[in-house]
């Protein structure tokens, strides 16, 4: 057999080994093991809308410029929209111009799972929720310092915590204390 035949065979039997560990679906976890949250696909389907189960649980994608989450500019922490796991804070969110919410890193390290996705004849890295395996989006080497990275995640696959200010108002014992402090040195 020619060098060039060896090495066709070689690379295609590892392409199709590489393809065949990237293709746990959501829910699955690609390692063998149970998510934390574990649910059956009518109950995904009881709880989300069409578009989150298609995303979440299907691995879908909205279109560019449609989610809820683009151009939003909040202060606070992007959740999951299947458990509600914290993974984004507002903080290291950008404008990636793509049409999809884009982060430069997770809250932890932990919350996301990274997966090699080979769909559409390409070879991306697929991101999901740790604790229940909803399929976020995917992660690209072209984003800002400091990581370099873009989490380019579907809106519909996320919810959002505002970090409104909170006003602290004084439990009402202290109040009166202060006022019979205040008459008293008068």
């Amino acid at each position: 057999m020619s060098v060039m035949k060896i090495a066709f065979v070689v690379l295609t039997l590892a392409g199709l080994a590489a393809a065949c560990t990237a293709l746990a679906k959501p829910g699955e976890h690609p390692k063998g093991g149970p998510y934390a949250l574990e649910k059956s696909e009518a109950e995904w389907r009881k709880q989300l809308s069409d578009l989150e189960f298609r995303i979440l649980r299907e691995s879908g994608t909205e279109r560019a410029f449609t989610g809820e989450f683009h151009d939003h500019h909040a202060d606070g922490t992007y959740v999951c929209g299947g458990c509600g796991q914290a993974l984004f804070s507002s903080k290291t969110k950008f404008d990636s111009g793509t049409g999809w919410p884009s982060f430069f890193q997770p809250l932890k390290s932990e919350a996301i799972e990274r997966l090699r996705d080979h769909s559409y004849g390409m070879t991306r890295t697929e991101v999901r929720c740790s604790h229940c395996g909803g399929h976020l989006g995917h992660v690209f080497r072209d984003g800002p310092a400091p990581t370099g990275l873009r989490y380019c995640i579907n809106s519909a696959s996320l919810d959002f915590k505002d970090r409104a200010p909170q006003t602290r108002t004084a439990p009402a014992k202290v109040q009166t204390a202060a006022k019979d402090a205040a008459s008293a040195a008068d």
